[in-house]
């Protein structure tokens, strides 16, 4: 069936490009390594909306891409990339574990490690930094966030198996001097940001962003006697620079620096505590550069390199978990515009990454205490030529076929796939249909950081790094309304399904007090997930956006057969309402949402009813008065108070009340809803704009 696929896409591209020998005619060079073009989004995806418009979908993108603006970065404190997803019903956001903070998105029903996570096309969040990556972008940081569902270009690598979520930053050519943002919690977390964009001469211009966040006290809200959310003290820098040519050279490069520092477990009263002591440090540089090739720009090549280090020396319980890794990424592209309707993409890429990693957990098995010394250093490597071709009939129908065919280190010569179309019969109705294939190296520790904050024994293939394999299908239809005081009236209805043919599963219902870690080999993991939005704004300032997302995920567990994902949610609802009075002096906004039960491992069925969790409603508020230049705040979340109980199992709690969390019981893990209860935050922004 593979082969077949594979074989068809390749004639269909040497057809069509058969077609495109004419000369290029006044064509806009194709951008996909985000070197030119200021202002445009790196995916690609047509913005006319106002700025009152927080959350829509891209009416001009080939693939379904929803975007989050700068205004919709705004409606809640988003002190950072993780808190920027409340007003979307795409992207899930939860805890890891109860412990250490660790925060993970779901798109598509799936973990966002198969999602692809860009820096301006940079692939980013990989391996390592990972688990804590989404708490060190700060959404004061970004301009917007596009949300890409499905199998998307082939040009930034192949791990993209559910989507791409890509960021782009404040601009080095920003018409603002200084920007600060500062907010304070009723938890006593602090958050401050600064960002600054100058302009040296024609050709260089430079922006330095800085962040520092942390908390002065920590809370056991639900008296189990662990905090509810680590203390943390993060620092964040990074400065980005651009170089523009008068023979249309762009130069862009920067650097970025974090030490993040958290400590969570138990309160610090109790004398022989369970701790989680994590020290994350990364520093990032890249690099790319344009080059025009003739004098519209209808022909240029491109470089982009990336490398990182992120070390990150940790301690849970009687786990010590030290490890550092090396990354390196490079993408050298050439990019050809041959009239209005045919383009093509062609290039070579590669990652690198080094795993240097100290494991030693001591747990107890029978009788006592045994240690177990898992340290090793791995490399995983992958070197890939792609091609990606863009057909466009007017605005009615548009082709991009991709094919890229990739080396793995270990895993030998992959072929990948991926076709999107867009059809717009009518100016009111864009559908869209693509598909793909994805590969990424599995690591399994990193991926699931949350198993650390257990007693139980690691067994099986914890170690591997087996070669995770998924094809993904669906599409969208998108209906644009006569109706409303904007012309951005839609209906759009979504389906998507990801099909593993190999995955690593980590399975903690085989065994008892173990988490069995093995490839799929052969069995069925699958997930269908529809979606619904609806957006209108009834009447001038004011948006009403409603979304709804219900997810099927299946998957073969040993000893069970094809079962429900556990600890994945079934649905989740969105409301998000916003008011502007005249010339945006007030802006209200609202959201609230409806989280759907999911199923929950065997051993935790006597706790919950027919073994699953029961639904949860979070309601978000915020009003922002607005001043010449300053913006300030007020908020809450949660305002329902609602919070997981028991999320704390398996620990043994003495006659005394002294609880002992050195158990093999012990999981701190089994984290479906909210740890915190209520909280109010309050800010301002403040914005010095460049006098002409």
């Amino acid at each position: 069936m593979k082969r077949t696929i594979i074989s068809v896409l390749a004639v269909l591209m040497a057809a069509i490009t058969s077609l495109a020998q004419s000369p290029a005619q006044s064509a806009q060079a194709l951008d996909t390594a985000g070197i030119y073009g200021e202002r445009a989004d790196s995916l690609d995806a047509a913005v006319f909306v106002s700025r009152q418009m927080g959350n829509y979908l891209s009416k001009g993108k080939e693939i379904r891409t929803e975007v989050i603006s700068a205004a919709g970065l705004c409606k809640m404190a988003c002190c950072n990339l993780a808190e920027s997803f409340e007003n979307s019903a795409s992207v899930t956001v939860g805890f890891s574990d109860a412990v250490t903070g660790a925060r993970q998105i779901r798109l598509l029903g799936l973990s966002g490690v198969y999602t692809q996570m860009l820096d301006e096309t940079r692939p980013v969040m990989r391996g390592l930094s990972a688990p804590f990556g989404l708490s060190y972008v700060p959404g004061q940081w970004l301009e917007s966030i596009q949300i890409a569902k499905g199998s998307s270009s082939v040009i930034n690598g192949v791990e993209c198996m559910t989507g791409q979520i890509n960021m782009e930053h404040r601009k080095p050519t920003d018409e603002k001097p200084l920007f600060l943002n500062a907010a304070v919690m009723s938890d006593t977390k602090m958050d401050f940001n600064v960002a600054s964009s100058l302009q040296m001469g024609y050709k260089w211009s430079t922006v330095i962003l800085g962040h520092v966040s942390g908390n002065i006290e920590a809370h056991d809200m639900n008296n189990d006697g662990f905090l509810d959310e680590p203390k943390m003290l993060q620092f964040n820098l990074s400065n980005r620079w651009l170089y523009q040519a008068d023979n249309g050279v762009q130069v862009r490069f920067g650097v970025r620096a974090i030490q993040d520092d958290r400590k969570g477990g138990q309160v610090e009263s109790i004398a022989e505590r369970w701790a989680s002591d994590i020290l994350n440090r990364s520093l990032n540089g890249y690099l790319k550069v344009g080059v025009p090739l003739n004098e519209d720009n209808s022909q240029n090549i491109a470089l982009v390199a990336d490398y990182s280090y992120q070390k990150m020396d940790s301690g849970f319980g009687a786990t010590i978990y030290d490890a550092g890794q090396h990354s390196a990424f490079a993408n050298l592209l050439y990019q050809n515009v041959l009239n209005d309707s045919h383009r093509f993409t062609l290039g070579l890429n590669g990652t690198f990454d080094r795993y240097d990693e100290v494991l030693k957990r001591s747990l107890w098995m029978g009788a006592g205490m045994v240690t177990k010394d898992d340290s090793g250093i791995t490399d995983l490597a992958n070197a890939g030529v792609f091609g990606e071709y863009t057909y466009h009939a007017g605005d009615t129908f548009s082709l991009i076929a991709g094919l890229r065919g990739d080396w793995f280190y270990n895993h030998g010569f992959k072929v990948s796939p991926r076709v999107t179309l867009k059809y717009m019969p009518v100016d009111e109705i864009v559908i869209r249909a693509n598909g793909g294939r994805g590969l990424r190296y599995s690591t399994p520790l990193v991926d699931n950081i949350g198993v650390f904050s257990t007693g139980k024994e690691f067994v099986g293939s914890y170690n591997d790094h087996i070669l995770e394999d998924a094809w993904t299908f669906g599409g969208n239809i998108t209906y644009y309304l006569p109706f409303g005081a904007s012309s951005n009236t839609y209906v759009s209805f979504d389906y998507f399904r990801t099909q593993f043919a190999q995955q690593m599963v980590v399975d903690y219902e085989y065994g008892l007090n173990q988490i069995h870690f093995y490839a799929l080999d052969g069995g069925r993991s699958y997930t269908d997930n529809f979606q619904v939005d609806f957006s209108v704004d009834p009447v001038e300032r004011f948006n009403i956006t409603a979304t709804f997302r219900y997810t099927d995920a299946k998957i073969d567990l040993r000893g069970q057969g094809l079962v429900e994902k556990p600890m994945t949610s079934r649905f989740k609802g969105v409301l998000n309402l916003q008011y502007a009075t005249n010339l945006n002096k007030w802006i209200f906004d609202f959201t609230a949402s409806l989280n759907g039960s999911c199923r929950v491992y065997n051993f935790m069925e006597d706790m919950y009813k027919d073994g699953r969790t029961p639904m949860y409603p979070l309601l978000y508020a915020q009003v922002t008065r607005r001043f010449k230049g300053w913006d300030v705040y007020i908020g809450a979340e949660n305002l329902t108070n609602f919070r997981q109980k028991d999320v704390i199992l398996g620990a043994v709690r003495d006659a005394d009340g002294y609880v002992n969390a050195f158990q093999p019981s012990f999981d701190a893990s089994c984290v479906w809803g909210p740890l915190m209860g209520f909280k109010a935050h309050a800010g301002f922004r403040f914005t010095l704009w460049k006098k002409g």
